[in-house]
């Protein structure tokens, strides 16, 4: 089927790729015009700007947002609410606050513009194996762009989880997990690596691990990686960001009234990474370079 993408980035460009390998048609648009003769060149149809951009796709409309949440996708949102007409599509990819979610799906519905919210998982590996998606939206509209779904997730990789809004609720509990998930191996491997009796070889625990182990998991696999690379993480700094999510799932968490104390701590380790090194946060920031592409900074 037919559909645009409005940002190219580490996760745009490469779903880009992955649904022109599937057969789909795209229009594809970025601020930045290498950006868009890069994929141009492989297949899909450069725009020019927006409104250039819903001129070149045919009604009804579908029009993936990939771009940074908050205020980037908020304009992109609002600017194309002008542009696009009752029926067509929307679909937002980024990690969004679902807050903010629910009340664009209203605001768009009120133009007879349907709202779709796609949690996205799989990071710079999502082009190979798949990306799973966390979908939320209405039957129509989800049954209207299941094709598109169905090409960037790997079998059994998507689920219609709720109406507008859940799929970036469960996308940011999601993400509040791997805070969780991320500091427990961060702290196990710290631990290892600050032994007095011992010398050991981290790369090669991690493999180990992987091979029946209970704790084995593709995020260890990815710590075998990081350490065959840099056995002591010596070229990365202990500085490790966070994006919003594990923000937002603590304070759900506590408008719950439910006690998430590991993601909790997991926030908080993440903030003391920033006033002072720790291997801990090091393995952090690996294993986000591994599986996400996010950038790290030299020690």
């Amino acid at each position: 089927m037919q559909l645009s993408m409005i940002g190219l980035g580490r996760m745009g460009g490469n779903m880009v790729r992955r649904l022109m390998g599937g057969g789909h048609q795209l229009v594809v648009y970025d601020r930045s015009p290498e950006a868009v003769q890069e994929h141009a060149a492989k297949g899909a149809k450069g725009a020019r700007d927006l409104g250039d951009l819903c001129a070149q796709l045919e009604a009804p409309r579908v029009v993936w947002v990939m771009v940074p949440a908050g205020a980037p996708t908020q304009a992109t949102i609002d600017d194309l609410a002008g542009r696009l007409a009752k029926g067509d599509v929307v679909i937002d990819g980024g990690n969004s606050n679902y807050h903010d979610t629910i009340r664009r799906g209203e605001e768009l519905r009120a133009r007879g513009i349907e709202f779709v919210d796609a949690g996205t998982s799989g990071g710079i590996w999502g082009l190979e194996v798949g990306y799973c998606l966390m979908i939320g939206g209405s039957d129509a509209a989800f049954t209207r762009c299941e094709p598109v779904f169905k090409t960037l997730a790997p079998p059994e990789g998507y689920a219609h989880v709720g109406p507008t809004g859940s799929g970036h609720f469960v996308k940011m509990i999601h993400n509040g997990i791997e805070y969780g998930m991320l500091q427990a191996y961060a702290e196990g491997y710290e631990i290892l690596h600050a032994s007095k009796d011992f010398k050991l070889d981290l790369g090669r625990i991690a493999g180990l691990w992987n091979r029946g182990s209970v704790v084995r998991s593709w995020m260890n696999e990815l710590a075998e990686r990081a350490f065959a690379a840099d056995p002591d993480l010596a070229a990365i700094r202990g500085f490790v960001e966070d994006s919003g999510e594990g923000r937002w799932t603590v304070q759900e968490a506590i408008d719950l009234s439910v006690p998430a104390p590991v993601i909790t701590l997991a926030l908080i380790s993440r903030f003391r990474s920033r006033q002072q090194d720790s291997f801990a946060a090091k393995v952090v920031a690996a294993l986000r370079k591994e599986f996400g592409g996010h950038a790290t900074r030299k020690a």
